[in-house]
């Protein structure tokens, strides 16, 4: 991972971008997220957070694939925040990653923001709460006057 000193900065490690602002990091992640990277990808968010980021927001905005080995990974990160009393956020607004985050109830464990000013905000969202989801469950809810959508 990219040796940080002063812990501000943007750097580029590998096909992503990482931003250090005091002690949270924002990570772009790659546009897919498989078998062949997730080991990857998981020792690079674990690095984040041995270098005493208190907030992660893992950026994948851009990925479009995201496979059972990547969902593992981000569940094991976020396993380590919590252990070491951090954070992570997931910035996620792609369809298909949602959905592989909804079917396997990662949604409901992870924090998760419709785009990374959200996410360093913190805006609307508990534990476990997906905002993106939150937002859409809104839009679509009606009342139908006897108190049940």
């Amino acid at each position: 991972m990219v040796a940080v000193t002063d812990r501000t900065g943007l750097w580029r490690h590998r096909d992503f971008m990482l931003l250090w602002s005091g002690q949270t990091a924002v990570v772009s992640l790659p546009a897919e997220i498989d078998i062949t990277n997730a080991d990857q990808v998981r020792e690079d968010l674990l690095s984040l957070l041995n270098q005493g980021a208190v907030l992660l927001i893992a950026d994948l905005s851009k990925t479009t694939f995201c496979d059972s080995a990547g969902v593992g990974a981000l569940v094991r990160t976020f396993r380590r925040a919590e252990a070491s009393q951090s954070e992570l956020r997931l910035v996620v607004n792609t369809r298909a990653v949602q959905r592989v985050l909804a079917l396997t109830g990662v949604d409901r464990l992870l924090n998760i923001y419709p785009n990374v000013s959200v996410a360093l905000a913190g805006r609307n969202a508990s534990p476990g709460r997906s905002q993106t989801a939150h937002d859409e469950n809104a839009a679509t809810t009606t009342d139908t006057g006897d108190g049940v959508a």
